[in-house]
């Protein structure tokens, strides 16, 4: 039975929790209101392109494409 897929911000927000980085750190080290973490955390709401850049700059994240599945019809 095939698994449902992580979407890409559920990714990304385990590799936040992963990071052994405290959120508030996070939000002080990106200038990123706390709120909005908080928000973004709940899967309430997103973050900008900027705030993911830096994101991923400061917990060294980096994308890894897998092989494309055939499409299923």
């Amino acid at each position: 039975m095939e698994s449902k897929r992580l979407q890409f911000s559920d990714e990304v927000r385990l590799a936040i929790d992963a990071s052994g980085m405290s959120r508030y750190r996070i939000c002080k080290e990106l200038g990123m209101d706390q709120a909005a973490m908080s928000r973004f955390m709940h899967g309430k709401s997103g973050i900008s392109i900027d705030q993911l850049d830096a994101l991923a700059a400061l917990l060294d994240l980096h994308v890894i494409t897998g092989t494309p599945r055939p499409k299923k019809g």
